[in-house]
């Protein structure tokens, strides 16, 4: 049997660029491309350490329980430890899913657009020209990493599950798209609020003052001061790692990739 030399590929080798599954329209260009940390995003999304003190407070509770009940040495310390190792692996697979959650995300910024690639197993490209996003507010952690979640025209949604975690927390019946655990963050938010006031030119922008520490949403937040009348339009993802259909009654141009929102 003859020898066959398999060339490597990566997981992604449709794309016609990194995180992008068709070409730019001629005059289009890539800005920004980055993905989460997914340390951040094992913290503030799977909330690993919430649930990591969880657990710990159930071993107290479990050791007091034991302790209570007269048990001490190997009759207390082998049912401890028992729920220790299952708290350790139940830990270590919930970092493992935030770990590959943020290996498999892309985001890009365009001049005219903002592309989601994500998805672990089933991957979906999202597509969202500026035009099509009503406003952006921004989260922060520290001085480590912030989200931008955009904000949609009532019009337009896209599945929470389709989105998850890359999504703004307790939005359900209308989620936000959001770019999670961005280290470079403020760069980030700076560049698209430059982009979008340059594609709603004409349109009045109403930046937020900064919220108390407390409140889960911060400044910056921009939005039109008001929307335009625009056609329903409800955002259903295809095929698996290919595209994201786009439905509009105007046509499109054939240079325009294949994803997302109306451009």
């Amino acid at each position: 049997m003859k020898a066959v030399n398999v060339q490597p590929t990566h997981e992604h080798e449709w794309e016609a660029a990194p995180g992008l599954p068709a070409p730019l329209p001629a005059g289009e260009q890539v800005l920004w491309q980055g993905s989460p940390d997914w340390r951040q995003l094992a913290v503030h999304a799977f909330h690993v350490r919430k649930i990591g003190l969880y657990f710990l407070a159930m071993l107290g509770i479990q050791a007091a329980f034991l302790l209570e009940m007269g048990q001490h040495g190997a009759d207390l310390w082998r049912p401890l430890s028992v729920s220790a190792l299952t708290a350790a692996m139940a830990l270590g697979m919930l970092t493992g899913v935030a770990w590959f959650a943020g290996r498999t995300a892309l985001y890009t910024l365009t001049t005219e657009r903002v592309v989601l690639r994500i998805g672990i197993v089933l991957t979906l490209t999202f597509n969202l020209p500026y035009r099509r996003i009503a406003a952006a507010s921004v989260r922060r952690y520290g001085q480590r990493s912030l989200d931008i979640a955009l904000k949609l025209y009532p019009q337009d949604r896209i599945g929470w599950f389709h989105l998850w975690p890359h999504q703004r927390a307790w939005q359900l019946s209308h989620p936000e798209p959001t770019l999670r655990c961005l280290p470079e963050g403020e760069a980030v938010s700076s560049l698209l609020l430059q982009q979008w006031q340059r594609v709603h030119a004409g349109e009045a922008v109403l930046t937020a003052q900064p919220e108390a520490a407390a409140s889960p949403h911060t400044a910056p937040h921009t939005a039109p001061h008001s929307a335009p009348e625009r056609q329903p339009q409800t955002i259903r993802p295809i095929a698996v790692s290919v595209a994201v259909a786009a439905r509009n009654a105007s046509p499109r141009s054939a240079h325009e990739p294949h994803t997302g929102l109306p451009a």
